[in-house]
């Protein structure tokens, strides 16, 4: 049943998962699926009006026309961020067949490849006149980052619409990197300030079956630690990831994003490598990481200086950095690692990550943006930035990374649900979907994450025996499948010859419940937060009846209900430009009622915060003594 022709990453060596073809799961609808719907239709589109106005694409024009001491617009990975928003419209083009993307994704490849050198370099920055020579600066410059990012780009327009105009340029980009960087007498010792290339360019070995850009990634992966980039940052080493080999890492460190690509990137070079002591080394770093610098909503970064990881147990709420795109990065790294080791605390992760750490990043209706997303806003808070939680979500930042990287994500969620191999299918997140692997078909029904009742119906199948699995959620003590029980942070496992229209039902306990902090993490030390199902919740001072002010609040941690509130449903939908009857809707957006000396405290999932107005939240609440 497993398939090399799949969707975000396919591995060519063995691996305990493989991801399904693009084409063989579709989201149908629920909260997964107009999610996806109202990010090609919304954001993606304002992101080429954001993108045209910023003038990111003039820069490719201009080198591509020769123009004499062009202006460049925007920072040194401009070029990365149009490429990012470009591959947000290829796997949303190929999901949907949309006319209009479809031709923006031949007008703007074009468009690149019109800008790219003879010899295949390309960036705009450097062709402009930003430097005398190329790669004279590599920690800062994102020459290699944002080749990375064209490779990617290209690769998911190949994989989602069999386009091949950006791919060649891609192809000429990486062999001038091949040509330029690696061991010998013949090429440069260096890497980039910012992993990503290490991701694309396995990704481009996928695709091509060229083991020259494997062999270039590992060299990436390794030479990283060994003082080969020029200190250019008052932050150290550590911010270019530079300060120690991968091998040798313990636990994450230095700026998030470029730690946890780097990551990524490395796994992927230990699946195709077949290096498990690198593939090791790398659980053990993730282990690291989940234990001393994760916060309970998946974010990652704690330091707003050089965007950073702090020390062991640093995680600061109202101070939070979390960077929308480091956790985009954590889901990257996640799916990596559970497709090589078939392990679901991997999925678990993804799912929390995405839930409540990738999805406050974006507001309801599509159209604004945190850059970083704090645990707590105190009442009367400055915003001195426009990152700042008290600045409320942003239509666009100069640097453009989250938004851009929200759409690709989005765009491309529904490759992340399901994978195959020789045994059978795995259904890792829950979505009303269909899926197909090979002779497999099966319809998911849920209302999931408000409903934690998912039932899978087999559709079509072999006449021989095959496995079903699906992933209990650590968090789901209780659960059941056909009312029988099953173990949290597994997978559950049905092997039989199965007959078109055979149903399972999977139930996972949803009541809300409060989890404690980490005695270590000063923030959250006699604190609880609430949890229902995959969601971590908050308080927003909106929710809150007179006088109960979010700055004050001690909890009882023995009282805790919830309620269902069709105004937020209403909030939810309407933002999605869809309209619905609630008159007799009496189900609603599950509110979480906590007690605050005998008064009601509402809570609201995370992610759906700062969406009516922006004032003072929090998501760990002190407990009454």
């Amino acid at each position: 049943m497993s398939s090399l022709d799949a969707g975000p990453v396919a591995p060519l060596a063995p691996t305990s998962f493989t991801p399904l073809p693009l084409p063989a799961v579709e989201l149908h609808g629920g909260f997964l699926g107009n999610l996806q719907d109202a990010n090609g239709a919304t954001s993606i589109p304002r992101g080429a009006a954001h993108l045209e106005r910023e003038r990111a694409w003039l820069n490719f024009d201009n080198v591509a026309l020769g123009t004499s001491s062009p202006k460049y617009h925007g920072p040194c990975f401009e070029d990365g961020e149009a490429y990012k928003w470009l591959e947000a419209v290829a796997w949303n083009a190929g999901r949907t067949s949309d006319s209009e993307q479809l031709a923006w994704l031949d007008a703007y490849s074009r468009r690149i490849a019109a800008a790219q050198a003879d010899d295949g370099y390309l960036n705009t920055y450097v062709q402009s006149g930003q430097r005398a020579s190329r790669y004279e600066r590599l920690a800062w410059d994102h020459e290699i980052f944002n080749n990375g990012a064209l490779i990617q780009s290209a690769v998911a327009q190949f994989r989602a619409t069999g386009r091949s105009a950006l791919l060649a340029v891609a192809i000429a980009a990486a062999d001038h990197l091949d040509r330029t960087f690696g061991p010998g007498p013949d090429k440069r010792a260096g890497t980039c300030g910012h992993p990503v290339a290490e991701m694309a360019l396995v990704e481009l070995y996928r695709t091509t079956r060229e083991s020259r850009y494997l062999e270039l990634a590992r060299y990436f992966v390794d030479v990283r630690g060994h003082d080969l980039l020029e200190p250019t940052h008052a932050f150290g080493d550590a911010y270019h990831s530079d300060r120690i080999p991968v091998r040798s890492t313990l636990v994450p460190e230095g700026h998030a994003v470029r730690a946890i690509y780097l990551a990524a990137g490395a796994t992927d070079v230990a699946v195709e490598t077949g290096d498990a002591a690198l593939l090791a080394a790398l659980e053990r770093q993730w282990e690291g990481m989940v234990e001393q610098k994760t916060y309970v909503t998946g974010g990652l970064g704690s330091r707003w200086e050089g965007e950073s990881f702090g020390d062991p147990y640093e995680l600061p709420s109202d101070r939070a950095y979390a960077e929308t795109c480091a956790a985009i990065a954590g889901m990257q790294w996640n799916w990596r690692l559970l497709l090589a080791t078939g392990n679901p605390r991997y999925a678990d992760l993804f799912e929390r990550q995405f839930y409540n750490a990738v999805l406050p990043g974006v507001s309801l209706d599509g159209a604004a943006y945190f850059y970083a997303n704090a645990l707590q806003l105190r009442g009367g808070a400055v915003a001195t930035d426009t990152r700042m939680a008290a600045a409320g979500r942003q239509q666009w930042f100069g640097c453009s990374c989250c938004p851009t990287n929200l759409m690709r994500t989005l765009a491309s969620l529904h490759g992340y649900l399901a994978s195959s191999t020789e045994e059978g299918v795995q259904l890792h997140q829950y979505a009303s979907s269909s899926v197909r692997a090979g002779e497999v078909s099966l319809v998911v029904e849920t209302d999931y994450p408000w409903s934690g009742q998912v039932a899978v119906t087999v559709e079509d199948s072999p006449s021989t025996p095959w496995t079903l699995e699906l992933r209990i959620p650590a968090w789901a003590a209780g659960a059941t499948l056909d009312g029988k029980a099953v173990e949290p942070g597994t997978y559950a496992s049905v092997r039989r010859t199965w007959r078109p229209g055979e149903r399972l039902v999977l139930d996972l306990p949803m009541a809300p419940r409060f989890t404690a902090g980490h005695p270590r993490v000063d923030s959250a030390r006699g604190c609880v937060a609430i949890e229902r199902g995959p969601l971590v919740y908050a308080v927003e001072q909106v929710d809150q009846e007179d006088g109960l002010l979010v700055d004050d609040l001690v909890i009882d941690p023995d009282l805790l209900d919830e309620w269902r509130d069709p105004a937020l449903a209403d909030l939810l939908d309407r933002s999605r430009h869809r309209d619905r009857d609630l008159s007799n809707n009496s189900s609603g957006v599950p509110v979480a009622i906590a007690r605050d000396a005998g008064r009601p405290v509402r809570a609201v999932p995370y992610f759906l915060w700062a969406n009516r107005e922006v004032g003072p939240m929090r998501v760990w609440l002190p407990v009454h003594p």
